[in-house]
Formats: structure tokens, C-alpha cells, sequence
């Protein structure tokens, strides 16, 4: 692990601060500190297979190699380049879940496994080595999440799913070819998983955790959080029930009032996105917390410099070929169908992504859609992007008017916060306490 750290830092240099290396180290380093004994455990329960998969192809090939080519490649083409591409092998699924947004287009939609293999072939050219798909329960193509795989050992596809179709066969197969990894989505315990996705559903959650563990599967978990969850899911028992499950990574996700008819009453408050922030932090802290790493994909934004999306860091490619900037976002001109990679990262949707990005100088308000609603409509107007929504077109504006309220409201909590943990010099630079997390 020190001599990765110490390759990392030769290859992507300052595009960190020196700081987080050293930090690193020291988490390494010191035996008796969460991080030590959380990575010690990765090489205890994780085949050596996956654990290899893991450090080379997401470590190296995508994080260190790749990633600087990407950089590379957006300043040639004078357009963003993502670090990874999201991509719905099909809207399919064996359940129909309250809520969920691949339920909206249906079960007909598919990209081929040569579309697949293409937008891999096209990616590996800019640079780009991680794939993750969503759906539609990508589990429905299990055995083109393999062959692509077994064709691309130098990528690492990462999927997410409702976790009730993995089964022996499958856990088998992912300690097989080791650069494929699932996040398990889950909601809570079993009253609030099964009134969502259905009676038994959270059984066989339970059932296919203790199945990769067996078999030591690297595997994560994908949660939603609402007004209605938000703390079960960031509870003590909660986060307990899943580590001992064998559960690695969490990934929290905003809920968002996408869709015609979608409810705005599941968007917290903002005492309750501050608690999220709080609570989140704590659990994957230095000192505190739990041993298991947990990302929040809104409230993190100020680690990365705002939104990922439009091809900045991520995409999304929904099954119908649509190239969209974000997997929340359905908006676009491209499909992938009909043009290159490449052609789609210069649509012009993209391009006004890159011209206007970050969307707020608070990186507590990242997303163009939930906390600047504005800058979303001027965006789709300017660009001409077409809703991609498959079961009913969603005008930009009747999308970001349900964004209206929220972003008002947290619009000054996330200005304290912001305020309370920078101040800005003379020269434009930032100090504060965000030199030391940089």
C-alpha cells in the first residue's frame, strides 16, 4: 500500500495537495487507527484476485493512469472527458419498485452486448477504465456483466442492483474473472425494503450478502435516503447489520423529485441534510465512525469541486442509447446508437455543462438541477436538449420548479456552513480548513 501511495504520487503529483498523501501514510502507517485495521480486513475477506483487480484496474489503470489521460484528452478535444462512464444495459427488471426511475421507462429497452463492448473499446481510447451500470436490475444480463469482464481485464465494472438475483453461480463467477463488484440497493430494514420492492425482497438481500462473504465477493451498498429514512439508514444497528454482512462501501444518493408526478415531500429539510452531512462524516472519520468507507454522492461535492456530471468526472448512458449528463438528469442530444463517444461528449448540452461548471461557488450546492434550478433550465434552453424520459417527456422547467422551494431553503444553511469552514484571501485563494481536506 505505501508503494501504490508512493505511485500515485508520482503520476498524478499535485493534482492532490501533498497533504492527503501524507495523510494517507499515516492511516497506513498507524496499526492501531480504523483505516489500518478497515484496509487489513479488505486483504483478510477479499479474494487476491479482486483485491488485484481492485488496485490495478480502479487504482492505476482508472485512477492514476487513466485519469490523467483523461485530462489529457479533455484539453485535445476541448470537452469534458469522464473518469467513468455509467450505462444501463437494460430497462428490465424482476421487480417494479416504488419510486425508482428505471421503473419509468419500462422493460423493452436494451443496449446490445456490441453497443456495450463499443462505448468499453471507445472509452479505453479517452482514457477511461471504470464502468458502472445501473438499469433497469442489471443482474437481468449477468452474463454479459462476465463477458465483458473476461474481454476488458484492464477495466472494472461496478453495478448496482437490487441484490435478488446473485446466487452461488454468480459469486463464483465474480471471484472468477475478479474486476466485477455489486452494490446491493437497500433502503432500511425489511419493512421499509419490502413495502418498496415487495414481500421477501429483503431476505434475499440478506441471503446474497452471506453468499459474497462466503465466497469473499468485494460488494457495497447503494441507499437512497429521503425525509421518511435518512436516519434508520445512517443508524448505529443499521451500519452495524451491514458490516458484519461483509458490506465494504456505502453509497448514499440525495433522493430527487425526477419524473412527471414525482413526490417533492421525500427532500429533506435542511436541519435534516445537515444532520447527513454531520453524520456521514462521522461515521467514515478519521477516528470516529465505523470501519467502512461511505460516500455521500450530493454532500461530497465539496471534496470534488462541485458537480461530477456532463462528463466533468461521470455520465450516463440509459438504455435506449441517450447520452445524458447525469443518471438524474434526462436530457440530451446524442444517443450512442448513432454516434461516437466522443461526438456525444461534444453535444451541446455537454458543452454548456463545461462552459458553466462548478454551478455555485459553495460546493455545498453542487447540482444544477436540485440547488441552482435555474442554471438547469438555461442550460436545456440554450442547448436544445430533448427530455429522454421514455414514459413521459418532462419539460425542464415543470422539473426544476420542484427544485424551486428546496434550493430557497437551503440556500443559507449551506451558506453558513460554507462560510464557517472558508474564508477567501486577497488573491482569490482559499484557507481555511478545506487546505487540510484537499
Amino acid at each position: 500500500m505505501m508503494q501504490f501511495i508512493d505511485l500515485a504520487q508520482k503520476f498524478i503529483g499535485d493534482t492532490w495537495d501533498p497533504a492527503a498523501y501524507d495523510r494517507m501514510r499515516d492511516a497506513i502507517a498507524t496499526t492501531d487507527t480504523k483505516w489500518y485495521k478497515y484496509i487489513s480486513g479488505l486483504f483478510d475477506d477479499i479474494t487476491p484476485k479482486q483485491m488485484k483487480a481492485l488496485a490495478v484496474n480502479v487504482g492505476y489503470e482508472a485512477g492514476i493512469r487513466g485519469y490523467k489521460q483523461t485530462r489529457q484528452m479533455a484539453e485535445k478535444y476541448n470537452c469534458n472527458v469522464p473518469w467513468v462512464i455509467l450505462m444501463d444495459p437494460t430497462s428490465a427488471c424482476n421487480l417494479r419498485c416504488t419510486g425508482c426511475w428505471a421503473a419509468e421507462y419500462g422493460h423493452t429497452l436494451a443496449l446490445t452486448y456490441e453497443e456495450l463492448e463499443s462505448i468499453v473499446k471507445q472509452g479505453r481510447e479517452l482514457g477511461i477504465h471504470a464502468y458502472v451500470m445501473t438499469g433497469g436490475e442489471p443482474m437481468m444480463r449477468k452474463k454479459d456483466i462476465i463477458r465483458l469482464a473476461e474481454e476488458f481485464q484492464d477495466c472494472y465494472f461496478l453495478f448496482y442492483t437490487n441484490g435478488t438475483l446473485i446466487d452461488e453461480e454468480f459469486c463464483k463467477e465474480m471471484v472468477r474473472v475478479g474486476n466485477v463488484s455489486p452494490n446491493i440497493s437497500i433502503e432500511g430494514f425489511e419493512e421499509a425494503n419490502d413495502s418498496r420492492r415487495g414481500k421477501g425482497t429483503f431476505d434475499k438481500i440478506m441471503h446474497a450478502m452471506d453468499l459474497m462473504k462466503e465466497y469473499k465477493c468485494l460488494f457495497g451498498a447503494s441507499i437512497c435516503y429521503t425525509s421518511v429514512n435518512y436516519k434508520v439508514v445512517t443508524s448505529d444497528e443499521f451500519l452495524d447489520m451491514l458490516i458484519e454482512k461483509g458490506c465494504k462501501m456505502l453509497w448514499y444518493f440525495h433522493y430527487m423529485p425526477v419524473g412527471c408526478g414525482a413526490s417533492t415531500d421525500l427532500l429533506l429539510t435542511p436541519e435534516e441534510r445537515e444532520y447527513m452531512i454531520q453524520r456521514v462524516r462521522w461515521i467514515r472519520g478519521y477516528h470516529t465512525g465505523k470501519p467502512i468507507m461511505a460516500i455521500d454522492f450530493q454532500n461530497d461535492g465539496e471534496y470534488i469541486h462541485g458537480c461530477i456530471a456532463g462528463g466533468k468526472y461521470y455520465l450516463h448512458i440509459n438504455p435506449n442509447g441517450d447520452v445524458e449528463p447525469c443518471v438524474f438528469i434526462h436530457y440530451s442530444s446524442a444517443n450512442i446508437k448513432n454516434q461516437t463517444l466522443l461526438e456525444a461528449l461534444q453535444q451541446p448540452l455537454f458543452m454548456e455543462y463545461r462552459k458553466n461548471q462548478p454551478f455555485n461557488h459553495n460546493y455545498l450546492q453542487p447540482c444544477p438541477m436540485l440547488e441552482n434550478p435555474e442554471k438547469l433550465r438555461a442550460m436545456v434552453k440554450a442547448s436544445g436538449a430533448k427530455s429522454t424520459d421514455m414514459e413521459a417527456p418532462e419539460d425542464v422547467d415543470a422539473l426544476c420548479d420542484k427544485c424551486e422551494d428546496y434550493a430557497k431553503k437551503w440556500a443559507p444553511v449551506a451558506e453558513k456552513q460554507w462560510e464557517e469552514k472558508h474564508f477567501t484571501r486577497s488573491d482569490g485563494k482559499e484557507e481555511g480548513s478545506m487546505q487540510a481536506v484537499k
